[in-house]
């Protein structure tokens, strides 16, 4: 068994730094594709220099100029050259001819191949040396997983399967089970605070034959909500490329954390009736989420919070204001709302419910995701609502490991390399 682990980086410094962690550890080392693209061949030549008694892997995705792409791959120090396996035969072929000719090793990536049966034996007869199955890290973000690939690849090829996309100690012995003997593992490793430990458990794991009946149950996708739990609205702000923010609303209450799916409701200046007939029409967890036109009069209060709170509404946003602010603190329910005003509207019964709104000037659909903490608030759209928040809690991740460096002594400049992109 091979654990690989995946420096997908832009920057060296960083990519020998976690290689270090980790050496004693893993077998093989992968300059990622990300790494390659930023700083060339160089950092083939440097991770083998760091590392000269480990096989370094070199993502290339080669899609064509298979000969001239595997002979500088070769030559900087790879032991394995990745090819994907969409390319033509002939790209393939011509870097199984030059690997040889120089010493290094060719893995076909099954990236995004339709026929995977089909294309995984072409490979072989091709001489590639390894096949990978794997799912690209955009493709995690929708949900997608790697075992279905795996099922479907096992067993047609008598070259070794290498297995990546999404692996952690909570399923790596399912890569195992289902034919993987070359682990890639990026993320799960190189975004850990210690990811020496990690690699090790995840070491552990591969070598133990003995799995327990729950981790040889089927993989579970994560809940929208078991991540949106863990993450902030700067982190979704990042995912959604700084996106998605409410303008002018803010925390009027208690600035506590609070999410859940929008109930809309389109009220008219001066007129709640259909604010309150929300609380009773929205679902426990829910966030009524209101577009008062930014009325400066009050459509919410302390016995419309009292209501809430018996149903469970997780809390209010409000383009208008609320009054009875000091009640509801105590209440530690949570608005956020462009003002406070003591002066209440009246119920004459017009507007909408579970409506397309716009809200701090972002559009609100019914079912759509609300995050707020003191930074503010964001929506996230319901259709893409497992993305965006697979891509928050990944940059969650990343900031956390370098948060975990700077601890140690380095700055955020240093960290970043902010130098190095500036235009000279």
């Amino acid at each position: 068994m091979i654990l690989q682990v995946a420096l997908d980086f832009v920057d060296l410094e960083r990519a020998i730094k976690i290689g270090r962690e980790v050496y004693e550890v893993v077998d093989w080392i992968e300059a990622g594709t990300p790494l390659i693209k930023a700083v060339g061949m160089e950092a083939v030549r440097a991770l083998k220099k760091a590392f000269p008694e480990k096989t370094i892997v070199a993502d290339l995705k080669i899609a064509d100029t298979g000969d001239i792409e595997t002979e500088a791959a070769a030559k900087a120090g790879a032991g394995v050259v990745t090819v994907l396996g969409m390319s033509d035969d002939q790209t393939i072929l011509q870097s199984v001819e030059t690997a040889r000719n120089f010493g290094c090793k060719v893995m076909v990536d099954l990236l995004n191949v339709q026929n995977l049966e089909e294309r995984a034996r072409r490979a072989e007869e091709l001489g590639a040396d390894y096949i990978m199955v794997h799912t690209g890290i955009d493709q995690q973000m929708v949900g997608k997983e790697v075992f279905g690939d795996l099922k479907v690849v096992s067993g047609i090829v008598d070259i070794p399967i290498a297995v990546g996309g999404g692996l952690d100690a909570t399923n790596v012995q399912q890569a195992v089970k289902g034919g993987g003997e070359i682990i890639v593992v990026g993320g799960a490793i190189t975004k850990a605070p210690n990811a020496r430990v990690v690699a090790k458990k995840i070491k552990d794991l591969m070598r133990d034959l003995h799995l327990e009946a729950k981790s040889q149950a089927p993989l579970k996708r994560k809940k929208v909500e078991e991540m949106l739990d863990q993450v902030s609205t700067a982190n979704i702000t990042d995912a959604m490329h700084r996106r998605g923010e409410m303008r002018g609303i803010k925390y009027l209450s208690v600035p506590k954390k609070f999410f859940g799916k929008a109930f809309t409701v389109r009220a008219y200046p001066g007129d709640w009736s259909k604010v309150v007939q929300a609380i009773d029409m929205a679902k426990r967890g829910d966030v009524i989420v209101v577009d008062a036109h930014e009325s400066r009069v009050a459509l919410w209060g302390e016995l419309a919070t009292r209501s809430a709170l018996r149903k469970r509404i997780a809390g209010l946003v409000i383009d208008g204001g609320v009054r009875d602010i000091e009640e509801i603190k105590n209440l530690d329910f949570p608005i956020y709302g462009r003002c406070v005003s003591p002066t209440a509207g009246e119920p004459k019964g017009m507007g909408e419910v579970n409506v397309t709104i716009k809200c701090g000037g972002v559009e609100v659909n019914p079912g759509d995701y609300i995050v707020a903490d003191e930074d503010g608030v964001v929506v996230i759209p319901k259709k893409r609502a497992y993305e965006i928040a697979s891509r928050a809690l990944y940059v969650k991740e990343k900031e956390d490991r370098i948060r975990k460096e700077i601890e140690e002594g380095k700055t955020l400049g240093e960290i970043l390399e902010l130098k190095k992109w500036e235009k000279l």
